[in-house]
Parts: C-alpha cells; sequence; structure tokens
C-alpha cells in the first residue's frame, strides 16, 4: 500500500510553530509530506512569522494536478493572506473539499482563507479567536473535526492539531504511535 499524500503549503508569514509542527508529526507518522511554497517566481525559500527561514519542497505550481489525501495550511495573518492569494492553492482546496478528501487548517487560515474563498460554508470550524467573527459556524473548541474538513485555534493548539491530522488520515493507534516518543 502506498503512502497517503499531504500537502502543506508555506508562505512568507506563515506561523512558525504551526508549519514545523505540522511537517514534524505528519513525517514522524511516516506520511509523504511536500511542502510547498506559494510565493511568486517559483521562490522555495520563505519567512515565516518570527524570521525563521524555511526551504519548501516544491512551488505549488509544481503540485497541479496531483492528488493529496489532505491539504493542510499553517496560520500566521499574513501566511494566510499569502495562501488566500493564490489562485491555484484555492482551485487545489476546491477540489479536496469537493471530492471528500480531508482538508485542513489552524489559527487565521479558518477565516483568511477558507472563509474568504467560501471553502467553510457548511462546515463547523474554529480559529484563532481574533478571526472568528469571520467564520459562518465558528465552534469554541481547541480543534474542530467536521467530515473532511479540520481546524484549530492556533501555535498553542498545533500539536494537538496535528496529531488530529494523522488520527484522521491513520487512525487513533497510529496518532498514539507517534504521540508516544513526543512524551505528551
Amino acid at each position: 500500500m502506498s503512502k497517503q499524500r499531504v500537502l502543506v503549503p508555506i508562505a512568507d508569514g506563515s506561523e512558525d510553530i504551526e508549519s514545523a509542527t505540522i511537517i514534524d508529526v505528519l513525517r514522524r507518522a511516516e506520511l509523504e509530506v511536500t511542502v510547498a511554497s506559494v510565493m511568486p517566481e517559483g521562490r522555495l525559500e520563505i519567512t515565516a512569522a518570527r524570521g525563521i527561514r524555511m526551504v519548501a519542497d516544491a512551488h505549488i505550481e509544481q503540485c497541479q494536478g496531483q492528488t493529496f489525501d489532505l491539504i493542510a495550511l499553517p496560520g500566521g495573518a499574513k501566511g494566510a493572506e499569502n495562501l488566500r492569494d493564490s489562485e491555484l492553492l484555492i482551485e487545489m482546496l476546491r477540489e479536496q473539499r469537493d471530492s471528500g478528501r480531508w482538508f485542513a487548517a489552524i489559527c487565521a487560515s479558518p477565516a483568511v482563507v477558507f472563509a474568504s474563498h467560501g471553502l467553510e460554508q457548511g462546515f463547523a470550524t474554529t480559529g484563532h479567536p481574533n478571526f472568528t467573527e469571520q467564520l459562518s459556524d465558528h465552534r469554541n473548541q481547541r480543534v474542530v473535526v467536521d467530515r473532511n474538513c479540520i481546524t484549530s485555534q492556533g501555535p498553542g493548539t498545533a500539536l494537538e492539531f496535528s496529531l488530529q491530522l494523522v488520527e484522521s488520515l491513520l487512525g487513533r493507534e497510529a496518532r498514539d504511535r507517534v504521540a508516544a516518543p513526543m512524551v505528551l
């Protein structure tokens, strides 16, 4: 059986903790993770919200036409704006949602990316408290799973969110196997 594939789009201003945690936890679960920059001109290096520089595996254009089991967005206000403005990413997210495959976002991204494009319509969601008024069906919970949509609140919930991504893709046993060595 082939590994499940995950796309983690990043951009200048993406939240450092969320980006690193999502990527790290999903790779610990032995998922095939592609980190893709949405920055212009094929630029792979981004500067995250707190100044950490990250180099993506690919540019979003190289991911076009590929199928992913999950697309998971980190937050960070500026990063979410950059993700929101990627027409290709939005097209991929619509396809992901409509096909019933997993799509997820944390922090500002549920509101700034999903709500800006109507992607969260019909789904219960959560997000960073500074952005929840933009969500159509906001729940005040750390992580919300509604059918194929997973959302979370912010940097402090990044580990819980990432473990939920693992559980949604691979089951509770895989989540527990990944969490145990982290001494949670």
